[in-house]
């Protein structure tokens, strides 16, 4: 596989495109751009790549807007006088719609129209969230009224993100930009919003309360849904796929769900993916939610050790990530998946396990952080690769819902096991746990699907 891959589209038996095209028309057009070819190529390439930009603020300004909400919601509630549990309860509102829009979602994204569904998911979300302080400043906000909007904003907070990651191969395709790099680039912005937001939250919340931080977070999800309406283009090959495939009969919302779900659980590597990550996220919510917290304030000193330790993990993740997309497309993926996946969950619990002091917590963490930034840009690449077009809002949807299955649980079950067997066992069973799960890509099989000439001869087979 040459460095110039890039997302194939759906391939006919021939192997032509459906417009006619061949791979070698398809290559000197895309090349032309990048030669320096006549102005109206030049220009067309430059409105691609703003194109992008936009696509990738858009995301970055909304996920600022999903941290500030994370903050805002719990000081409201303690300032109504709720109690731990009702926190946590906001929290399961907050979590629960992902599971559930995820796959339904999924399946909206792909009949209405990406460009439109992220559009509409931020527009939506806005409202919710700017529902909360015009209410709590008139009527008032009593819990029930709070958790209510709290499920409609992040109900359609996942199939807003979907969307985006859906449009992502259309304008990376015309603006001449790797697909490993795009992807990196996209992620990236979500970690770049989330170790900002936090701050950004917090000095929100302190300066002008929580009521205060909900409108200025509202008007995050304005300014994504302008990016995006203004800038970004409706992708004609999307609006094909919209409407069916070759122009084949729209089914049914359900019909349309099940194909996807079909989908996931026939695709040999898609089954893995969604187990590996599904357990992985699962220790790192007893990990993140419920073993660190303890841990910090038990023998760490408090919430100041807690925030280094996450700001690291989350400062080095950035920089992984924005580093590994000037390289992805050198490296081989499935080993590069595994030597990262492992070292962003291993030692680093290992390290808590055996009770290292702060110094060596943080390295241990900025390794973690580093390592980290390589996953999603690969698991990306790999999802855009193997399913078809017209699917991808539901496809993604449910490996999300499916990745996201076990957080609840791994916060559960890291409680209890810090209740029953301690901290340092607990965290030593998350470390062997973590190693022995993510070392399962080099172990081959459907594994070797990862890579790029595999993974795009199989799909492209598939097709024909």
């Amino acid at each position: 596989m040459t460095e110039d891959f890039s997302v194939p589209e759906t391939v006919a038996p021939d192997g032509r495109d459906p417009d006619g095209r061949t791979d070698r028309d398809d290559i000197a057009q895309s090349d032309s751009p990048a030669e320096g070819g006549d102005g109206g190529a030049g220009t067309s390439t430059r409105a691609a790549r703003t194109a992008l930009s936009a696509l990738v603020a858009a995301h970055a300004v909304s996920q600022t807007g999903n941290v500030v909400t994370a903050f805002a919601v719990p000081f409201y509630v303690l300032a109504l006088g709720g109690s731990g549990v009702e926190i946590g309860v906001a929290a399961a509102f907050a979590t629960a719609p992902v599971i559930i829009g995820g796959p339904l979602g999924g399946v909206v994204v792909d009949r209405v129209g990406h460009r439109r569904a992220a559009i509409v998911a931020d527009v939506v979300s806005g409202a919710s969230v700017l529902a909360m302080p015009a209410l709590a400043l008139t009527v008032g906000l009593p819990f029930w009224a709070l958790l209510t909007l709290v499920f409609v904003g992040g109900l359609l907070d996942t199939p807003g993100q979907t969307a985006r990651r859906v449009m992502l191969p259309g304008l990376t395709e015309r603006a001449g930009v790797r697909i490993e790099r795009s992807v990196g680039l996209l992620d990236g912005s979500e970690r770049f919003a989330k170790l900002v937001g936090a701050s950004l939250a917090g000095l929100l919340v302190a300066a002008v309360g929580p009521i205060g931080s909900l409108f200025v977070n509202a008007a995050t999800f304005a300014v994504s849904a302008v990016l995006t309406w203004v800038f970004v283009p409706r992708d004609a090959k999307a609006a094909e796929a919209e409407a069916g495939v070759e122009g084949a009969p729209r089914g049914s919302f359900w019909a349309d769900l099940i194909e996807g779900a079909r989908f996931v659980v026939q695709d040999p590597l898609m089954r893995l993916l969604v187990g590996l990550v599904l357990v992985t996220n699962l220790l790192d919510a007893a990990r993140g939610s419920t073993l660190l917290p303890l841990y910090a304030n038990d023998r760490l000193g408090g919430a100041a050790a807690l925030g280094l330790l996450v700001a690291t993990m989350g400062g080095c993740a950035l920089l992984g990530n924005v580093a590994f997309g000037f390289v992805a497309h050198r490296v081989p993926r499935r080993v590069t998946f595994a030597v990262c996946f492992t070292l962003a969950g291993g030692p680093s619990s290992l390290a808590f396990a055996l009770g290292a002091p702060l110094p060596v917590l943080v390295a241990a963490t900025a390794l973690a952080g580093l390592a980290a930034g390589s996953l999603n840009p690969i698991l990306a690449t790999v999802e855009l690769e193997r399913v078809p077009e017209h699917m991808r809002g539901r496809v993604f949807g449910l490996i999300n819902a499916g990745a996201w299955a076990g957080v609840p649980f791994g916060a559960l079950l890291g409680g209890l096991a810090a209740d029953t067997i301690g901290l340092t066992v607990a965290f030593g069973i998350v470390a062997a746990a973590y190693v022995a799960t993510t070392l399962t890509p080099l172990t081959g099989g459907s594994w070797r699907l990862m890579e790029r000439g595999d993974s795009v001869d199989q799909v492209r087979n598939d097709r024909s």
